[in-house]
């Protein structure tokens, strides 16, 4: 028997949280917001990277919650915590460059992995206001690596963002607005950037000399042609490696049985 989930026994959000897991690696401080990557995160916690170091966006330092907090500021983040501090701890410490992955969303991202969560159109007479930067520029500067994940629609997937929340890979140097690689504006600040896009039809990866977005996976049911038709950009899919992984039986009975029986974030597989 494969130890693989069939098609009828997982949802898309269950192979996103999976296909997020996967991204975080053992002996890691990872940063989690509110909603699937705090699920994400946890699963990674107890499959392959038990010894992650866990910090809650509100200030919750190495937590270990049985079961899924309902926000950052839920007092079940405390529990099995180092420390239970507030916002200036947490963000001092990813400032000073301890945070190895954060996991953030966005509304828009373009080809180099800049991300819009601010609004759609001119800035100062907007089509639509979105919510906000929050900490989502913070922790895409300050982490070695991010992972955005997001609803892929070809109105998200833009040659050119409206407005720059959270740069990307190649961003515009003020004040002469050449545009110049992220390792060039930041200079000695510079540690990383985004290493994936999970979306919901693919997950999408970077070049590392000219940071141009590749596809990387296709999710099953779909094509990386079909994926193409979303993007408003030329997609590279010449390093396809094929489908995304689906959820194992294991990842699965943690999810719904340990982590989110509640169905708070993710919800069950319509049977």
């Amino acid at each position: 028997m494969s130890r693989f989930a069939s098609p009828d026994e997982y949802g898309l959000a269950d192979l996103l949280c999976c296909a997020a897991a996967r991204e975080v690696q053992d002996n890691e401080v990872v940063f989690a917001g509110t909603g699937l990557p705090m699920v994400a995160i946890m699963l990674a916690q107890k499959t392959h990277a038990p010894n992650l170091k866990l910090i809650f966006e509100a200030g919750t330092l190495d937590g270990r919650p049985p079961e899924i907090p309902t926000s950052v500021g839920d007092a079940r983040c405390e529990m099995g915590a180092s420390k239970a501090s507030g916002l200036y701890d947490a963000f001092s410490i990813a400032q000073r460059g301890y945070v190895d992955l954060g996991f953030l969303g966005g509304a828009e991202v373009d080809q180099y992995g800049n991300v819009n969560t601010t609004c759609i159109g001119d800035y100062l007479s907007p089509e639509l206001r979105l919510t906000g930067s929050g900490g989502n520029p913070d922790i895409n500067s300050f982490a070695k690596r991010t992972v955005f994940v997001m609803v892929h629609e070809r109105r998200r997937f833009v040659e050119k963002v409206s407005y720059i929340t959270s740069p990307g890979w190649q961003v515009k140097q003020w004040p002469g607005g050449e545009t110049v690689h992220r390792r060039e504006l930041y200079g000695a600040a510079y540690r990383g950037g985004p290493s994936a896009i999970i979306s919901t039809l693919g997950v999408f990866r970077f070049d590392e000399e000219d940071g141009h977005m590749y596809l990387d996976t296709f999710h099953p049911g779909t094509t990386p042609e079909k994926i193409q038709e979303q993007c408003q950009f030329e997609l590279d899919t010449s390093r396809v490696q094929g489908e995304t992984a689906v959820p194992t039986y294991e990842e699965l009975q943690l999810i719904h049985d340990v982590l989110d029986p509640d169905e708070i974030f993710i919800p069950k597989a319509a049977k």
